[in-house]
């Protein structure tokens, strides 16, 4: 692929990054500037893209370590999130398990699971899962789960306890199950279902 379609197709995700580091971020200015440095890494450093994983993971990765070291640096005192409390209870999840803890239901069949990983489409509703989670509890999900920072990196951002982030990491993921189950591994079949 020449330069000028490698750019464009890097251009073509800008989007999505924005969305990414937005969540991420909550500072609009330093969402485009992470982002923009993302675009840059990957236009200088396109030798490095093998294609052994899709150029919206490529570049996924990258902004990765872009909001990371933004999280690091800043210098402003934590943003309290009191707003996490009013996102739900563990009391709506009660009804998912017996007295003895085992499942009501058991979760559905998912199948072969690293199958549908490979899916673009199974990737698509993973974000539209991501993005109707509250914005705090994705938030706080994404810190973890796909940015990987440590327990005490998050508690410290958000001044949040341990306790709180991982009540908060257990409704995320509740609500990922379900919205899974429901729009990807419901019966009939492997299809997106967003509306």
């Amino acid at each position: 692929m020449d330069a000028t379609a490698f750019a464009t197709e890097i251009e073509s995700h800008r989007r999505y990054l924005m969305r990414v580091a937005q969540l991420q971020l909550r500072d609009g200015d330093l969402a485009q500037d992470v982002v923009q440095d993302t675009l840059v890494a990957a236009l200088t450093g396109g030798s490095g893209f093998d294609g052994r994983s899709s150029l919206k993971t490529w570049l996924t990765g990258i902004l990765k370590h872009k909001i990371v070291d933004a999280i690091r640096r800043k210098q402003r005192a934590p943003v309290p999130l009191s707003a996490l409390d009013d996102e739900g209870s563990l009391d709506d999840y009660d009804a998912l398990f017996k007295p003895n803890g085992a499942w009501e239901a058991p979760p559905a069949d998912w199948g072969d699971p690293e199958a549908s990983l490979a899916q673009r489409e199974f990737f698509d509703v993973m974000e539209f899962c991501l993005e109707k989670l509250p914005p705090q509890t994705g938030r706080v999900f994404v810190m973890r789960e796909v940015m990987e920072l440590e327990t005490d990196e998050i508690c410290k951002e958000l001044a949040i306890t341990a306790n709180n982030l991982w009540v908060i990491l257990y409704r995320a993921r509740m609500a990922l199950r379900a919205c899974l189950e429901q729009r990807w591994f419901a019966e009939g079949g492997h299809r997106p279902r967003t509306a």
